[in-house]
């Protein structure tokens, strides 16, 4: 099988970081295009306090710098993936629940192999409280790549 549109969902964190070196070298080999995506945490009603509200200049700091934090990633996977030379997307999705994300986007944008670190910024805590690359494995309409 030949793969022609490579998703790598990356989080910056040094793992996803290698996921996105390797989506780069397979998809130069391949000819492929690539599709990089950062789901970015929409903020939870929990962010409001019992039986008061969260001061609202609080949260918007917050929501600016994840936006802030989200441009950093995603330009810095785009500038590797150009010095690579291939021809890249850059998208990025809101949503508390990122494997799920992660699918949609593979399945909607017709992607053919998803490449993804095997773990992410939360590290070994994933073991106890669910992978997200383990929820992408058993939900994926492709094949996942995962990288070490």
């Amino acid at each position: 099988m030949t793969y022609q549109h490579l998703l790598v969902p990356t989080d910056g964190s040094d793992l996803s970081g290698k996921a996105v070196d390797q989506a780069v070298a397979l998809a130069r080999q391949l000819g492929a295009r690539l599709r990089i995506l950062h789901v970015q945490s929409n903020f939870p009603v929990s962010l409001v306090g019992v039986g008061e509200l969260v001061d609202t200049s609080a949260i918007e700091a917050l929501m600016e710098a994840a936006r802030t934090q989200t441009e950093q990633i995603l330009a810095a996977a785009r500038q590797v993936a150009e010095a690579g030379g291939v021809p890249v997307e850059v998208v990025k999705r809101l949503s508390s629940q990122p494997a799920e994300a992660i699918v949609e986007e593979a399945r909607s944008q017709g992607c053919d192999l998803i490449v993804m670190a095997s773990h992410g910024r939360r590290g070994l805590e994933g073991l106890l409280l669910g992978s997200e690359t383990q929820r992408v494995l058993t939900q994926s309409p492709c094949p996942v790549l995962v990288v070490r």
